[in-house]
């Protein structure tokens, strides 16, 4: 292999083994407004495209130790990379694909895991990490918050009887 090519394939290995998860999609037949568009959105989620050949893909899934990356390897690939909230790229990618009917989504490598184009749909329905947070924080609060609402009710019952009692003596007294 010459240099030049070596040097390639070192970069994407790189790239891709620094990233928290890669995403491959067949961007065939589009134009480069087009990529640069999808660029500048996935630059909004720390996340960049970048084209490659099939032989690199398939070297570098072979270096990080992929299993079956055969399906992702048909037609022209790009690789989306990046790091974050894997779910907002994978919706901004599936969106993508959605507008240009040449586009689609190949599959993508999450975690060590090799995810289908039918999965990469599933994980973009899925809400954000903070929304998940929220959700799990709001899930382990409640019942706090119920015990707290059950401790104060007898001290709340003592207070609504003096507001009671006191509203009795003052109506009495005039």
């Amino acid at each position: 292999m010459r240099i030049e090519k070596t040097s390639i394939l070192n970069e994407v290995i790189a790239l891709v083994k620094e990233s928290d998860f890669c995403f491959a999609f067949n961007f065939g037949k589009l134009k480069v407004t087009q990529l640069t568009v999808l660029r500048q959105e996935l630059a909004k989620h720390q996340s960049r495209a970048m084209i490659v050949k099939n032989t690199y893909f398939a070297k570098t899934a072979k270096v990080l130790g992929w299993t079956d990356v055969s399906a992702m390897l048909l037609g022209p690939t790009a690789l989306v990379t990046g790091k974050g909230d894997v779910a907002e790229v994978a919706k901004v990618l599936t969106e993508f694909v959605k507008k240009h009917e040449t586009a689609a989504v190949k599959g993508a490598n999450v975690e060590q895991a090799i995810l289908s184009a039918v999965d990469v749909e599933a994980l973009a329905k899925l809400p954000s990490k903070d929304a998940m947070r929220g959700m799990l924080l709001g899930t382990l609060m409640a019942p706090a918050t119920s015990l707290v609402r059950v401790l104060n009710a007898p001290l709340l019952n003592v207070l609504y009887a003096l507001k009671a009692y006191e509203e009795k003596q003052n109506g009495s007294a005039a």
